[in-house]
């Protein structure tokens, strides 16, 4: 029998290049990628929290967070350049979290999310700079972001973006574990193999999108 690992890396395998392609080709593509998305997330949501009294609050902030995903692909320069940052950040920090606590275990960072630890939280950090640096440099997706590193000398401000955008991204892990353990469920859902839900999977991304595109938006650290 394949074990939760297996499911969760061949679910990856397949459904990580298929997301890539949909936001580079953008367009109706991507508007179709974020609008199914939109409607499982809800639908889990439905399912959770329906006889809760914050069931209409999270709604509306589902509506605000995908409104966000859609216009930080959309209205920022670079194309999909940030979009892809942000969404490379999220996916690195549960991956530095998820091997830094496998291996190093130790003390819970917090009851709310009992499989969260220190290490796993350290490792998110670790991981995410590691690779979003590298990133950077070496892939043609952040030909943009380079640029204005090199002209502009931007290179302290994208790390402080990378770190609140990590902190971010835990921060709306744990919060939608608050939730789930409110409705006493383990799982939003059943529909990605060795992932649970959709909202399980995406559940830093929701809070981390809208926080970036706040950042972007403003232009607080000059990044255009």
């Amino acid at each position: 029998m394949i074990n939760e690992l297996s499911k969760r890396v061949i679910s990856s395998v397949i459904l990580l290049p298929l997301v890539f392609v949909l936001i580079i080709k953008g367009s109706l593509y991507f508007d179709f990628l974020i609008f199914i998305s939109f409607l499982i997330v809800s639908y889990e949501w439905h399912i959770m929290s329906k006889k809760k009294k914050y069931y209409i609050f999270g709604y509306a902030y589902l509506i605000f967070s995908f409104l966000t995903v859609y216009f930080l692909r959309n209205n920022f320069p670079g194309d999909y350049a940030y979009f892809l940052f942000i969404i490379m950040i999220c996916i690195f920090t549960d991956l530095g979290g998820y091997i830094f606590g496998k291996i190093f275990k130790g003390p819970k960072l917090t009851k709310i999310s009992p499989n969260k630890t220190y290490s796993g939280m350290i490792g998110s950090y670790i991981v995410t700079m590691i690779f979003m640096i590298f990133s950077i440099y070496n892939l043609d997706f952040f030909k943009f972001i380079n640029m204005n590193i090199d002209e502009k000398g931007l290179f302290a401000n994208y790390l402080i973006l990378i770190l609140l955008v990590s902190t971010a991204s835990q921060l709306g892990d744990i919060i939608i574990s608050y939730f789930k353990r409110m409705s006493k469920i383990k799982d939003t859902g059943k529909i990605i193999p060795g992932h649970g839900g959709l909202l399980d999977r995406i559940d830093g991304m929701i809070f981390a999108f809208p926080f970036a595109y706040l950042i972007l938006s403003l232009n607080i650290f000059n990044y255009f």
